[in-house]
């Protein structure tokens, strides 16, 4: 417990109050180019605790599915308790593309939907192919 006592109490004070921050708006334009690589690591803690802090907080950086109740399905026959599909295999032709994204309009096959879901979210999904 004491290498952190002494890391809180003493060293980081002393590496901060050592830092080159100017007094005056006009001042920053004064620092030396040894300066400015001085603070790229207070800045890059600074923003790294920003952008966790982003990533935890704030609902536009937590993806695209409906955050309130955590569902995927937001449309697709929601009066049912389950959906569920039943396709006989002898009544596909030569294949067919099941969706498995929910963002189809021809539930249950695949119309090609996930590719918006894809690029605003970086998700990766994709249709089930059934080959005959």
């Amino acid at each position: 417990m004491e290498p952190i006592s002494h890391l809180v109490k003493s060293t980081l004070p002393n590496y901060l109050s050592n830092l080159p921050i100017p007094d005056s708006f006009g001042g920053w334009f004064k620092l030396s180019f040894k300066d400015w690589l001085a603070l790229i690591p207070p800045t890059a803690v600074v923003a790294g605790i920003g952008y966790a802090s982003y990533l935890a907080f704030c609902p536009a950086a937590q993806g695209r599915c409906n955050q309130t109740n955590g569902r995927c399905n937001n449309h697709v026959r929601k009066h049912e308790a389950k959906v569920v599909d039943m396709i006989d295999v002898e009544d596909i032709a030569e294949k067919a593309a099941f969706c498995r994204c929910w963002k189809t309009k021809n539930w249950p096959y695949c119309d090609g939907s996930h590719a918006e879901h894809n690029k605003q979210t970086g998700d990766n999904v994709g249709p089930v192919v059934i080959k005959k």
